[in-house]
């Protein structure tokens, strides 16, 4: 008997039952979220409001195409919409994909496709004043707030919680808390807009490190703002274009000066305080690749909160004021370039 003509045949018979078998799809139902939630709800979930999201849209159009997901497409608005969802969750992608009805490899695409188009964006929105109307324009709105003339911009540096890196150079993301961390540098102005970002720094990284590598410090050194000059804490230099607070002020004036100075200044504090409780990814720590995507986000993010602020899309958190002292450090107390001189002058008018 020819058993293996027999097989031969059977085989093929198998095959071709396979073959008829039609495969049923399982297609995840994507429900509107236009629709599906109230202005409150949506606003709760996505932290903007329809409008907002719409505007978005547009804004990133031209970077993002529809994306195919199991035969259907995601359009544009769908992508921004479970990105943003992230931003506000800080959730796993596995719970976001399933939060809206996308495979984690989906999440895993768009997220990076979204975030790389929103940070393109940020020389759009995230820009120093370049005329002189801009200049007189943020000096006034910060001397309204306690009288010191000629300030252009607040600095400060802040701690985005990462998971370890790995590879040989994951301890230089360690900070002096003993977490990883990325740490960014951020100027901002009295209305809580972020003006210049730098985001590139491993946690380890002193505030004055990096601002002394930083562009606008070789701006300011070229004098291309003259007059005018930031505040910072005193982790940094006081130079002719950086003013810190006195450690240990005596006279009247001095104590005045500081008082102003710290007022002043807390609006980098509530800028930090408003850009993280919008965006909980911050506060639970980004667990995506750090070069790769953790440091775009931080970028898009700033965006989307000057966003926010210039068309008045607010939570009632936002305008609250967070009274957060700056924290005091006397390493770099010294004069630096004429910056006792220049903060003196300051401390005159008090």
């Amino acid at each position: 008997m020819d058993f293996s003509s027999s097989s031969d045949s059977s085989d093929e018979e198998v095959f071709e039952i396979l073959e008829n078998i039609e495969v049923v799809r399982n297609f995840r139902v994507r429900n509107d979220r236009f629709v599906e939630y109230s202005e409150r709800e949506f606003r709760d979930r996505f932290r903007f409001t329809k409008n907002t999201e719409n505007y978005l849209v547009q804004l990133i159009t031209d970077d993002i195409r529809p994306t195919t997901h199991q035969n259907r497409s995601l359009s544009v608005a769908e992508q921004l919409l479970l990105t943003l969802r992230f931003y506000a969750t800080g959730s796993f992608q596995i719970l976001i994909g399933d939060d809206l009805n996308v495979h984690k490899s989906t999440v895993c695409r768009v997220l990076r496709r979204v975030t790389y188009a929103l940070a393109r964006l940020a020389p759009q929105f995230i820009k120093l004043p370049d005329t002189d109307e801009e200049i007189r324009q943020v000096k006034n709105e910060f001397y309204a707030i306690r009288r010191v003339p000629n300030v252009i911009g607040c600095i400060d540096g802040s701690l985005i919680p990462i998971q370890s890196p790995g590879g040989d150079n994951a301890e230089i993301y360690r900070n002096r808390k003993s977490y990883f961390s990325i740490n960014m540098q951020v100027i901002c102005d009295a209305k809580l807009l972020i003006r210049d970002i730098d985001a590139r720094w491993p946690g380890s990284t002193h505030d004055s490190t990096m601002f002394n590598a930083s562009l606008i410090r070789a701006r300011l050194e070229a004098e291309e703002f003259p007059e005018s000059y930031l505040l910072g804490d005193s982790a940094y230099a006081c130079t002719k274009y950086l003013l810190t607070p006195l450690l240990h002020p005596v006279l009247l004036e001095e104590q005045r000066y500081n008082a102003a100075h710290i007022a002043t200044r807390n609006t980098v504090e509530r800028t930090f305080g408003v850009w993280k409780r919008r965006f909980a990814c911050f506060s639970l720590g980004l667990r995506t690749n750090t070069e790769a995507l953790s440091l775009p986000i931080i970028v898009a993010t700033a965006v989307l909160h000057n966003i926010a602020i210039l068309r008045n899309d607010l939570e009632e958190f936002d305008e609250e004021l967070l009274n957060i002292d700056a924290e005091v450090n006397d390493i770099f107390a010294e004069e630096n370039g004429g910056g006792n001189a220049v903060r003196r002058a300051a401390i005159n008018l008090f």
